[in-house]
């Protein structure tokens, strides 16, 4: 039987700093196909500036994946480099494949100060200069003395980056562009021009660090054997560098491999308007769908459930949607902290998991908890999961026709054993819809596999059915049949 994809990010941001994360997923590599896990997406797997303690965002070294000694450690906060390769074989043989984070504007945690001419920005819009041009000192050469050259001989100096945010002189920050540089084109005009983000920012129109980069790139598919890529930080990267870079990479893979971006806005038209800038050569997440979901979550069920889909990227284009109802930037405390709220996950993951469009990425924070910050588990979501994976086929039939009850029927695949279902939620008042099944399933009994409902469906001679679901609630139904081979523990 063919899987529906499913993706996993496998981290979440407030995990230990034990280095850890390598070994314990080669642990619960082998439950992952039993929950209909196709792919995964790793953390950023090189030496952040702050070693240990670096999630991994903060880039100092693209080659030490935990080698090497800097940064205070040979291990990344997530274990070394021989632990990493390992794990990746794990998930190979348990035949899932590995989306690597791939993190490339902006580097952190310079090993030598240089002194520099530079003008300051606006930071709220960077287009405007709002000083004389003058020197700074800053933390501008990465001299990697730990590695010694191993893998790369490429060194970084302030030629190589467009702006910093620190002058070591006078201790002081601020968002500094270059004597000589501009900000690069083609990036989000949040602030003016969002090319500048933090740290050292990355000159995309160095051909010195373009050949860098590209060979980097090989270099990382050589020596990791990763099937894919999950892109960050889009919105600060000219979008022309990632067009030409995935080329590169996929031409010399010979694989046209999957690839998911991260450009953070909720607008659908930017999302579109990147997606044709690239010549619609990635997938990107549906930002817009996440804050439809967390909405839901957080206004007392006054939120019309009519619009969920509402000018999400998933409704407009699906082939290049990644659902999702959090991850580690919406995280409390975090950057981009949107939250769906606890109560309302399991109708957000029946809303990614079990319907036919978009790549859903299921978020470690949700599946094993966020202990950091006392949140638990989402007790239904490996129950979702496993539905999703064995019965979640078929046409689709939706029933978006109330602002608090909505619901959708999958019609299921013959050549799939008992597969179809049919979905109820609510974010406030429950309720019942009549949905179409199908004639094929006529006189069969569907029950609730979250049972939430206690009541059993019978399904009329012209397909339909009565479903069900309570105040604020979700209810999956599934055939008798199929609700015996699930269960939830």
């Amino acid at each position: 039987m063919d899987q529906n994809r499913t993706l996993l990010q496998c981290f979440e941001w407030y995990l230990p700093a034990d280095s850890q994360l390598w070994n314990n997923l080669k642990v619960l590599a082998p439950s992952f196909s039993s929950l209909g896990i196709t792919d995964v997406w790793l953390p950023p797997a090189y030496k952040g500036a702050a070693g240990k303690d670096d999630v991994g965002y903060g880039v100092y070294d693209l080659y030490d994946l935990g080698e090497f000694d800097q940064k205070g450690s040979i291990p990344t906060k997530y274990g070394t480099k021989d632990e990493y390769l390992s794990l990746i074989q794990e998930f190979h043989q348990q035949k899932i494949r590995v989306l690597a984070d791939i993190v490339l504007n902006q580097r952190m945690g310079g090993d030598q100060l240089e002194y520099v001419n530079a003008q300051q920005s606006n930071p709220g819009n960077r287009e405007e200069i709002i000083s004389d041009d003058y020197q700074i000192e800053a933390w501008t050469k990465f001299n990697f003395v730990g590695r010694k050259g191993k893998y790369s001989t490429f060194t970084w100096n302030a030629k190589h980056f467009d702006g910093t945010d620190w002058d070591e002189k006078r201790k002081q920050s601020a968002v500094y562009l270059l004597d000589g540089k501009s900000w690069d084109n083609n990036v989000d005009h949040e602030n003016g021009n969002y090319d500048y983000l933090m740290g050292c920012d990355v000159d995309f129109t160095n051909q010195e660090v373009l050949k860098e980069l590209h060979t980097w790139g090989k270099w990382y598919l050589d020596f990791t054997q990763v099937d894919g890529f999950r892109l960050d930080a889009l919105k600060h990267i000219d979008s022309q560098f990632f067009k030409d870079w995935l080329n590169d990479m996929r031409a010399y893979r010979k694989d046209n491999f999957f690839v998911v971006g991260e450009y953070w806005n909720g607008d659908l038209s930017t999302l579109q308007g990147y997606l044709s800038q690239v010549d619609e050569d990635m997938t990107l997440f549906d930002v817009p769908l996440h804050y439809h979901l967390m909405d839901a979550s957080d206004t007392n069920g006054n939120y019309d459930m009519r619009n969920l889909f509402k000018d999400t990227l998933v409704e407009s284009d699906a082939w290049h949607a990644v659902t999702f109802v959090d991850n580690h930037d919406t995280e409390p405390g975090q950057s981009l902290e949107s939250f769906v709220l606890q109560w309302f996950k399991p109708q957000a993951y029946s809303i990614i998991l079990l319907r036919q469009d978009g790549v859903p990425c299921v978020f470690y924070g949700d599946l094993y908890g966020i202990p950091a910050k006392g949140i638990g588990v989402v007790r239904e979501l490996p129950l979702l999961m496993k539905i999703r994976a064995s019965y979640a086929y078929g046409d689709q039939h939706d029933y978006f026709d109330d602002e608090d009850v909505v619901g959708w029927s999958r019609s299921g695949d013959a050549s799939i054993e008992d597969s179809g279902l049919a979905v109820v939620l609510s974010n406030r008042k429950g309720g019942c819809k009549h949905m179409y099944m199908g004639s094929q399933f006529a006189g069969k009994e569907f029950v609730d596999a979250l049972g939430n409902c206690k009541e059993s469906v019978v399904i009329g001679d012209d397909g339909c059915g009565d479903f069900l679901c309570m105040d604020g609630s979700v209810s999956v139904w599934l055939s008798k049949q199929a609700s015996e081979k699930v269960s939830l523990d």
